[in-house]
């Protein structure tokens, strides 16, 4: 199944390290960050779930609930698990689903078989509160995911959401926006401050408290 921005996050019911969860119901009025890894027991994997567990406090400022995914069992996630708190010096609060015959997977487009074998690749999906998918990202198995960079994003799509604008290059919370073309400049001065027309179609400002 191929996903697209703004489609509806497709719903699913399955087991996690929490137990049984049905997916819109267990995400709420939250943000999610729904990313896959290839297996268990692996070193990339084991770095990259370590690192949104200590991202906890992250997420939570954002309204963000991680949760990951791959095509193995429950008890091989409840037997890893230990590993990856251990070796990251933190604790996974998060739920990761099992999905040993691959349904949630291949509901998501996470299976590359052209990748050398039928495990998830690093797929990553921002899910908004209503449930449509706002980012997708999709890397190799071998180069682990720069989380840091999907909270900038969320940071991004969440304030493009709130002060309807758009962000440049590098953004990060604190700098100026772009004001959007379908808004003028004399109405984007009482929108914003410090407007700055650089030519007609790219004017940046700052965001009012």
């Amino acid at each position: 199944m191929t996903l697209y921005l703004g489609d509806t996050a497709p719903d699913f019911t399955t087991d996690t390290t929490i137990g049984e969860i049905s997916f819109h119901e267990w995400a709420g009025d939250s943000w999610v960050v729904f990313f896959s890894h290839p297996a268990d027991f692996t070193p990339v994997c084991t770095t990259e779930l370590g690192r949104v567990a200590q991202l906890q406090e992250e997420w939570h400022k954002r309204g963000v609930k991680p949760i990951a995914l791959s095509v193995d069992s429950r008890a091989d996630h409840d037997r890893w698990q230990p590993d990856i708190e251990a070796f990251n010096d933190t604790t996974v609060n998060y739920p990761i689903i099992a999905d040993p015959d691959k349904s949630v997977a291949e509901l998501y487009d996470m299976i590359h078989p052209n990748e050398g074998d039928t495990s998830s690749v690093r797929s990553v999906f921002v899910i908004d509160p209503a449930k449509k998918i706002r980012l997708s990202i999709t890397y190799p198995k071998s180069v682990g995911r720069n989380f840091d960079e999907i909270l900038r994003a969320i940071d991004a799509l969440q304030t493009t959401d709130r002060a309807d604008c758009a962000t440049p290059v590098d953004w990060r919370l604190g700098e100026k926006i772009i004001v959007p073309p379908t808004v003028s400049t004399d109405d984007a001065r009482k929108r914003f401050d410090d407007v700055t027309e650089y030519y007609p179609y790219l004017r940046t400002a700052t965001l009012r408290d």
